[in-house]
């Protein structure tokens, strides 16, 4: 008889033990996230049918028209996580500022902050692209008992203790790790459980497939256009094959079950890069390296840059190790 497959639930029990200093809350925080996903990939799959899709009249923080969907699983996520009491701070690329969280009892016990983008790539959304949810999970380096502050959320990526995200997509997944590999869980819509399906996820230490929007070739910096020449030369293993959906979720997933890299760099149009450090390239870098990848601003490591705001934008090169290398060599010549 074929072995069933793991359940996640299952599968965050049998690993507790892996959870430094946790007494269950870091399991609670991934169940959270879990429910909650569920909860929007339902809306997700049902958005063309409803008036779900189309901005909601207001702006972010950043300036982006908000979608309705947007809206929808801001609140769904920081409900869920509130309800638990499990953290005591929350912060959203949808929200100006953190959410500090008290718990019923007017206490700040919990250990834990969670930054996150609720629904990353939602311009996709009713054009029928993968959109997702990318999350991070934080110590709190205040004492506990106190309300959470800004130097809870502004650590380096290097400190985080969990990072994951959802893909709402022909199938849904959750992708998650704790510091001790990544793992990928299907969710089966009929019963509504997640099981484990790509155990052990591992980028390619060469790949064939790089991310960039070409449209913006003109705005990027020398060493990002001599590195896509690169790529399109016809040598070796080259030219490569581009791909760019333009969702991070689906760029980042794609590349690292096939083996490719991401770059969204610095450009005359968004001299600090585009995505931002906490909600995006923190978590994203995390699970980069826990799957044998790299993470980079061009120059350095994502995970050891310090953090001076909440909303920072910083420029990302991201995936198999090789090319992220290769890529950097060419970032290096115009330092």
């Amino acid at each position: 008889m074929k072995h069933r497959n793991k359940t996640l639930g299952e599968f965050i029990i049998e690993k507790q033990e892996e959870f430094k200093y946790s007494s269950g809350e870091l399991s609670r925080i991934i169940n959270a996230i879990r429910l909650a996903a569920k909860v929007v990939n339902y809306k997700v799959n049902k958005a063309g049918l409803v008036d779900i899709v189309g901005a909601a009249g207001e702006q972010n923080i950043q300036g982006e028209d908000q979608q309705k969907l947007d809206v929808y699983a801001n609140e769904v996520f920081i409900q869920t996580l509130t309800n638990r009491e499990i953290v005591c701070g929350i912060a959203s690329e949808e929200n100006d500022d953190f959410i500090a969280i008290h718990g019923k009892a007017g206490d700040d016990n919990s250990k834990y902050v969670v930054l996150m983008d609720p629904l990353d790539g939602s311009s996709n959304i009713d054009v029928n692209v993968s959109v997702g949810t990318i999350f991070s999970v934080f110590r709190r380096v205040t004492p506990m008992g106190t309300p959470v502050t800004l130097e809870d959320f502004l650590q380096p990526g290097d400190q985080q203790v969990a990072a994951g995200y959802v893909i709402y997509g022909t199938s849904t997944m959750l992708v998650y790790t704790t510091g001790h590999g990544v793992n990928g869980f299907t969710l089966n819509p009929a019963i509504g459980t997640f099981y484990l399906s790509h155990p052990n996820m591992q980028y390619s230490k060469d790949g064939k497939i790089y991310s960039v929007n070409e449209g913006n070739y003109i705005h990027f910096p020398q060493g990002v256009k001599d590195y896509i020449k690169y790529c399109q030369m016809e040598e070796g293993d080259r030219p490569y094959t581009s791909r760019y959906i333009g969702s991070l979720v689906s760029d980042f997933h794609r590349n690292m079950i096939k083996g490719g890299v991401y770059i969204y760099p610095t450009s005359s149009k968004a001299p600090n890069g585009k995505l931002r450090l906490l909600y995006e390239c923190n978590p994203m870098a995390f699970i980069a390296e826990q799957a044998g990848g790299k993470a980079s601003d061009g120059y350095g490591r994502i995970m050891e840059i310090q953090p001076t705001e909440l909303h920072q934008r910083v420029p990302f090169f991201c995936g198999s190790q090789n090319m992220v290398e290769k890529a950097e060599e060419f970032m290096a010549k115009y330092k």
